[in-house]
Order: C-alpha cells, then sequence, then structure tokens
C-alpha cells in the first residue's frame, strides 16, 4: 500500500496495490501489520456499510469522547467526495478540510483520525460505502456541523437544489457555533 499524506497532518489516502489479469483483480483492503506501521496504531472494532444514491449528502459527523472514532472509509460502488474537516481547538487547521474522490476503479481508501468532522456526497447514481471504526458508535454522543457552512468552502461537486440530507442533518450548526470537544494538544488516539 502507499500513503498519500495530505495537507492536513494525520489525514492520509490509502492506494493499495492492485494485481490484474484477465481473471479481474486482486488487492489487500486492509493490513493491520502495514496500517501500524505506514500510518500509525488504530485498532478497528466495527465495520459499516451505507447504500446511496446521487445527490444523498451524509454529515458532516463526529462523535464526542470517550466515543470519539477514527475512521477508514471506501467505496465498493460507485464515487463519492469524501470530506474530513478538522474541529481540535488549537489546531493550525482548524476549519480546514480535505476533500478525496474515492471510486470503485481508484480505490482508494481514506483515513480520518479522531478529532475531526467526517461526510460524503455521492457522485454517480448509486454508491456502496464501507467504514472501518476504532470505536463503537454511540448515540448519546453524536455531533455535527453544518454541511454547507460557508466558513468552510466546501465544494460537494453536486448542485445544492440535488442534495438530499436526512431530518437531522438539515438543522446542525455551523463550526464557529460549536464548542469543539476536541483539543489538538490532547492526546486524541490513546486507546
Amino acid at each position: 500500500m502507499e500513503i498519500i499524506k495530505t495537507e492536513i497532518d494525520g489525514v492520509v489516502i490509502v492506494e493499495p496495490r492492485i494485481f490484474r489479469d484477465a481473471r479481474g483483480y486482486f488487492f489487500e483492503s486492509y493490513s493491520e501489520r502495514d496500517f501500524f506501521s505506514k500510518v500509525r496504531e488504530v485498532h478497528f472494532v466495527q465495520d459499516n456499510e451505507s447504500k446511496s444514491s446521487y445527490g444523498v449528502l451524509r454529515g458532516l459527523h463526529f462523535q464526542k469522547s470517550p466515543y470519539a472514532q477514527s475512521k477508514l472509509v471506501r467505496v465498493i460502488r460507485g464515487a463519492v467526495l469524501d470530506v474530513a474537516v478538522d474541529i481540535r481547538k488549537g489546531s493550525p487547521t482548524y476549519g480546514k478540510h480535505v476533500a478525496v474522490e474515492l471510486t470503485e476503479d481508484n480505490h482508494r481508501q481514506f483515513f480520518i483520525p479522531r478529532g475531526f468532522a467526517h461526510g460524503f456526497s455521492v457522485l454517480t447514481d448509486e454508491v456502496v460505502f464501507q467504514y472501518k471504526c476504532d470505536n463503537f458508535y454511540a448515540p448519546q454522543s453524536e455531533g455535527a456541523i453544518a454541511w454547507d457552512d460557508p466558513d468552510l468552502g466546501i465544494d460537494w461537486r453536486i448542485p445544492s437544489d440535488r442534495v438530499l440530507l436526512s431530518d437531522k442533518d438539515r438543522s446542525h450548526p455551523r463550526l464557529r457555533d460549536i464548542d469543539s470537544p476536541f483539543d489538538y494538544a490532547a492526546d486524541l488516539y490513546a486507546e
């Protein structure tokens, strides 16, 4: 696997080594040994999968401590624009985001550490999206910021009149209106 660093320290793109022949392809989608040596030590405890149609936008979500989550995300079918927003108070990249296109063809994965809000928009007719989490989902710990917060300046690559949101995702506050539960100086990666 190749690790591609992004503009925000700790947020990386994982590009697998793909073996292709007349039968199709094969790649190792996850190796704990390689991930630990090339990215960081993260113990994933839960895998999730969602299916969505064009225009669906999920996010920008996070979980507060003690249920904060790091995520390793990928697309099985279709394409998404996946976004991570730094919401760690005191971070030199606070409020900045990284966006990466994940597709069934590029097989890229995106690692989002704790301390980031996460979301994605569906760019194709249908998408099947998978992600690994290093902590269990806890509804009482949910947090979110508005997908269309103008201070973030995210181009979701779909027209705003085509965006499909859950009822919950329609009314999240802007980043400037929340007291972020994450501190850049804290050890966010402790188990």
